[in-house]
């Protein structure tokens, strides 16, 4: 039995967005995976947190020509630009130009890593070498084995302790097969027995008990299946020989009479293949499809609608599907047990109860057979239900709560009255075991984040703060909680997710940068948001009757100032490093974002689209902290939760960086960019002279030690 689990986004829209040319490797953990995008880079990214760990990209115009694979041995990273230029780092590594650079004799097709063995470099020719033989001599001579046939997939696998080298060729609309094994010099080749009205669209393939099982998806919407028996090689030479495999059909891609037009295909296990698709109904516009299949009884397990569109690529690691759904790379989890007869027809009752899940989805908990059990029993109760037998019905779940497990206790409070939903939530949470606690609070903002999309008047602002407040979560424990309070416009929960999640994705952040920038202040006024980030320091406050307070320093204020001299400062004619350019709560909700988690890379391209009047008045802001910063002595500005000066600095040099163009072009920024380098220039003339002064004070405190206490002298020093 096979069944679709909940999803989640791990990355969110690139520059490009999802497509053909992007690939997805195993990492070095199995919470890993290394994503290639373009041609242009690669990352690595931890699927629990939902987070990139590096990122890696060649210099401009050079193009990474194969997917970066991961050196299981080493933990090294391999890459191959340019068809010829092999590349090979380490994850502290950060500039590829300094990384190890071997030019090799011929064009890569592609590198194969396997956990079990070295990786495996394999030509545009046909040839292969493990990296290993290949380091010893990078300009050795590759020979061409597959002359005028184009490699169209590969896969390799390890058969005992060997690895094994599997690609498909076409020449003439003649399709071959090459099972090679590097370190014997084997190589075996078959012809691929041809049919009149299909060709192979894609291949996938396993080994087990000595035998190479390929299966093939054909444009006619059926998948076959092909056994190559592996050779026992002992003598250290090459065999090609030709022969013809004859391939049977293993599944008939069609669903209650409508075809599935596949697009990609992987193996699962044994019993079952996953088949990337649209399917397309009479009369009806396609959709595409995931699908997963029984092999073993021909029957379609499972499947899942992708209303965005995919790039037709699909990929299978650690019981995890992972594709472009729209824009962004989607991670499906899943799960499959032994077939049988009666789970591939559906019959079989799952005995396993639902437990608590960190993702929970109502559409989900329905497909399992005894929530829907529950689901009927609840919807014939409320169907009568009143005012009157509320009280009761209350009761009735309050009783059933200690034995129903989350997944079902949240199902039956789907429609339950916002009281009730409240009440036994908070019970929930009150009675959590230690060790399920975290994933427990996020199966309960996940339900409450689902009533607020299903119905758009409700929205527990009170009690998603508190939840957020007091408990320690995280974004990918919740991922739908900051984009509702986005859409909902809850500046408050916002600041308090951007200062306790530690995993939001920059894109988020950027979003909330954006929405903070563009909110007026006379509607932030009308808001609650905690000001202690910006309350000690930020000099000029709008209250609610439109007066200006400004705090006295040393006793003075602009003020009073303006009252001696009977004449009116206008605010725009100060420095802009003088005054706050936004008001105390905008400066608390942007300290907010200044205290977010980001990686610099990711970031970036979503800075480039801020609008220019929000980027300026950011950087107005960032310099307003900067000199507030450098007017104490330890550069640290008074309050809870402050920007330090590492992180102004930080988001200055990044803005900056985005937005250069705009700051160079725009006119009101030109007096900005022009103070903030006189006042950068000034502070580095003022450290210079401190360090020149250094050793003048050093060697006073060296003559101050060598100096009897007993005597006493005035002594003048000057200092050159």
């Amino acid at each position: 039995m096979a069944a679709l689990c909940e999803s989640f986004t791990l990355r969110g829209p690139g520059p490009g967005g999802g497509g053909p040319g992007l690939c997805l490797e195993p990492g070095p953990g199995r919470d890993l995976v290394l994503l290639t995008e373009r041609g242009r880079a690669a990352t690595l990214f931890k699927i629990s947190d939902q987070k990139p760990l590096g990122c890696w990209s060649v210099k401009h115009g050079q193009i990474l020509t194969c997917p970066v694979v991961c050196n299981f041995e080493t933990h090294e990273f391999i890459a191959v630009h340019d068809d010829k230029v092999l590349r090979i780092w380490k994850n502290e590594d950060i500039n590829l130009d300094k990384a190890f650079k071997a030019t090799l004799s011929a064009d890569v097709y592609r590198i194969h890593s396997l956990p079990q063995a070295g990786p495996v470099v394999l030509f545009q020719g046909g040839a292969a070498r493990t990296l290993d033989v290949l380091l010893e001599a990078p300009q050795q001579e590759i020979e061409n084995l597959i002359s005028a046939e184009v490699i169209r997939w590969s896969g390799a696998f390890m058969e005992g302790q060997q690895p094994v080298l599997i690609f498909t060729t076409e020449k003439d609309g003649n399709f071959f097969v090459y099972v090679q094994k590097p370190k014997l010099s084997s190589l075996h080749k078959y012809k691929l027995e041809q049919q009149k009205s299909a060709k192979p669209l894609c291949f996938t393939a396993h080994i087990t008990n000595q035998t190479v099982t390929l299966l093939c998806l054909y444009s006619n919407d059926s998948v076959y299946q092909v056994l190559i028996p592996l050779q026992q090689d002992t003598e250290e030479e090459e065999k090609v020989k030709e022969e013809i495999l004859s391939k049977s059909l293993l599944l008939k891609l069609s669903v209650s009479g409508a075809v599935l037009k596949g697009t990609s295909l992987v193996v699962v296990d044994k019993d079952h293949v996953a088949v990337l698709g649209s399917l397309a109904a009479s009369g009806n516009k396609p959709k595409e499809y995931l699908t997963v299949w029984n092999t073993k009884f021909q029957t379609l397990q499972t499947s899942k609608e992708l209303p965005l569109g995919t790039s037709g690529q699909l990929w299978c690691y650690e019981e995890k599907f992972f594709l472009f759904h729209g824009r962004v790379l989607t991670v499906i989890l899943y799960k499959c047990e032994t077939s049988s007869l009666a789970a591939a027809v559906g019959k079989l009752k799952d005995s396993q109860t639902l437990d608590v899940s960190s993702f929970v989805n109502w559409n989900t908990l329905e497909d399992e057979e005894q929530v829907v059990s529950f689901q009927s029993q609840q919807s014939v109760a409320l169907k009568g239900e009143s005012r009157m037998n509320l009280r009761s019905r209350r009761s009735t779940v309050a009783e059933q709560s200690g034995t129903l497990s989350v997944g079902q206790l949240l199902l039956k409070l789907k429609n339950a009255s916002t009281y009730v939903l409240e009440t036994e939530l908070r019970q929930l949470m009150a009675k959590a075991p230690t060790p399920d606690l975290q994933a427990t609070i996020g199966c309960v903002v996940t339900a409450l984040i689902d009533r607020c999309k299903r119905n758009p008047k409700y929205y527990p602002q009170t009690f998603l703060q508190e939840i957020v407040e007091t408990r320690n979560l995280s974004y990918s424990l919740c991922p739908d909680l900051m984009a509702v309070a986005l859409e909902k416009k809850d500046m408050h929960l916002l600041q308090i997710c951007l200062e306790r999640f530690p995993d939001i994705p920059e894109e988020i952040t950027y979003a909330c940068l954006k929405a903070f920038l563009s909110m007026s202040e006379e509607y932030l006024k009308s808001i609650d948001v905690n000001l202690d980030s910006a309350i000690c320091y930020v000099d000029v406050e709008y209250d609610d009757m439109g007066f200006k307070t400004e705090t006295l320093e040393n006793g003075f204020s602009a003020e009073m100032e303006q009252d001696m001299c009977d004449t009116k400062i206008p605010r725009e004619s100060r420095s802009d490093g003088e005054s706050c350019p936004v008001g105390l709560r905008k400066a608390a909700l942007l300290n907010a974002v200044l205290h977010s988690a980001y990686t610099e890379t990711f970031l970036l391209p979503h800075l480039k689209n801020l609008p220019p009047q929000q980027a300026v008045l950011f950087l107005r802001y960032l310099y307003y902290l900067y000199v507030k910063c450098s007017e104490k002595v330890n550069t640290t500005l008074p309050g809870v939760r402050s920007p330090t000066i590492n992180q102004i600095m930080d988001w200055m040099c990044l803005l900056l960086d985005a937005q250069f163009t705009v700051m160079a072009m725009l006119p009101e920024a030109k007096d900005l960019v022009s103070n903030l380098h006189r006042f950068v220039r000034a502070q580095v003339r003022f450290y210079s002279e401190l360090n020149k002064m250094e050793g003048s004070l050093r060697e006073l405190q060296r003559l101050n030690l060598l100096r009897e206490s007993q005597t006493y002298s005035i002594e003048v020093l000057e200092i050159i």
